[in-house]
């Protein structure tokens, strides 16, 4: 029997929608549905959920949850990567409180920043840990990654010679949303859409041909005039010219213009929710313990297949009928060719049996490619950091990063680094 892998399935709701994804496609129903999650009680809820949705839906699949890691990924065809090492509390916390020692304040701390930083590096070792049970039990599987920070897990799983994409909700909705909220129609539009995970640009946006740009800037240009959610995004297409993929609380700390301890006044007049992610684990707790009866106990429990990507490149895969993606790939042979060469770009893809095939941009708008490279100093920086384990690496990242090295000192950066490694304790290797 063929298998997708989860590992992470504990994460409920994204594995209902991942994998109820694959019960909707008559190619999978053959598959196995193998679930791995350290959380036993979370793993056995997923579990439950799943096989009332695949009873609800009238699938075939097969649902089973594994207590050992690598005999969940036996002979598995797929794995769906989507882990969150360290969870809320203690990890999030402390990327997000440590720093305020520094009055360094963050908004997502999922990607770059010095939050993104040491999410990296607690996580490397656990994805070492896979690639090296993948190499072992089911060495020609694809790994689709859903776990930030993307670009440099994605990179870490590539280096280890795991066929690997990386996958965000950002790419496919970046255009509908934008038209949508300057209130344009978004029918018969075209876009294309390439940088790096979460810096992304829509490069072009037309409808039946007609350039969509001037009208689209027109209009955020007024609609800045009012506070709204998405203000950092349309003055960063007002000022370098393109619009990004991922949303405007994200962007505001990848950048050094929004969140500055000097211009505080730039925290309202960009309307930036501080501490946006550590709120959002919280309602997230909270709403879970109102919604798991409804999910997990729901003997009718349907589902429709959701944008996201996962189920979309399994079934080309198997059925050899091509899909396109914005997929997460190494920068080989220089897809974005003023990008660096061992750098995860984010470009669009197509998918069918041969697996995932990249295209190739050239070159980006000089501007964009210059605010790609601000991020990507600091991806490979950290990558190095979790390579060779030394400590001077990851202030290397730090003090690259164009947020934190906005605010801080050269001695302030190395002293948050120090702070950070000694919080975290056992959730990193020893640095010497």
């Amino acid at each position: 029997m063929k298998k997708i892998t989860f590992l992470g399935a504990g994460s409920t709701v994204f594995a209902k929608n991942v994998l109820g994804d694959c019960m909707t496609v008559d190619a999978l129903q053959d598959f196995e549905f193998a679930l791995f999650d350290i959380n036993e009680e979370r793993l056995n809820d997923s579990e439950m959920m799943l096989n009332n949705l695949k009873k609800g839906m009238n699938s075939t699949v097969t649902v089973r949850s594994y207590q050992d890691r690598k005999e969940a990924l036996r002979g598995a065809k797929y794995v769906i990567n989507a882990i969150q090492v360290g969870g809320y509390d203690p990890a999030t916390i402390t990327d997000f409180e440590v720093p305020k020692n520094y009055n360094l304040r963050q908004t997502i701390a999922d990607t770059l920043g010095i939050g993104g930083i040491f999410r990296n590096l607690r996580t490397i070792p656990v994805m070492q840990a896979f690639a090296e049970d993948i190499k072992e039990v089911c060495p020609d599987a694809w790994f689709l990654n859903y776990t930030n920070p993307m670009a440099v897990l994605t990179n870490i799983m590539l280096q280890e010679g795991i066929k690997t994409v990386g996958l965000c909700h950002s790419v496919q909705v970046c255009a509908s949303d934008l038209l949508e909220s300057l209130e344009l129609p978004t029918d018969h539009i075209q876009s294309k859409i390439a940088g790096i995970n979460h810096m992304a640009w829509l490069l072009e946006i037309t409808r039946d041909g007609e350039d969509l740009y001037p009208e689209i800037k027109k209009r955020a240009k007024a609609k800045q005039q009012t506070t709204h959610s998405d203000m950092v995004r349309f003055e960063l297409m007002d000022k370098f010219g393109y619009y990004v993929t991922e949303s405007s609380e994200h962007n505001a700390e990848y950048h050094p213009y929004f969140i500055k301890s000097q211009y505080p006044e730039l925290i309202e007049q960009y309307n930036i929710p501080l501490d946006e992610y550590p709120r959002r684990c919280v309602n997230q707790i909270e709403e879970w313990q109102h919604m798991r009866d409804d999910i997990v106990n729901d003997q009718n429990l349907t589902h429709e297949r959701t944008h996201e990507y996962g189920s979309y490149i399994i079934e080309a895969m198997e059925t050899n009928k091509p899909y396109k993606i914005g997929g997460n790939v190494l920068n080989t042979g220089g897809l974005i060719s003023n990008l660096p060469k061992n750098a995860v770009v984010e470009v669009p893809c197509l998918v069918d049996a041969s697996g995932i095939n990249p295209t190739y941009i050239g070159d980006l708008p000089e501007q964009l490619a210059a605010l790609n490279r601000t991020n990507i100093n600091t991806q490979l920086l950290t990558i190095e950091a979790a390579l060779t384990q030394q400590k001077e690496k990851i202030y290397q990242a730090a003090m690259l990063d164009p947020h934190t090295a906005a605010e801080l000192s050269i001695s302030d950066i190395i002293s948050l680094c120090d702070d950070l490694i000694e919080a975290h304790g056992d959730w990193l290797p020893t640095y010497s």
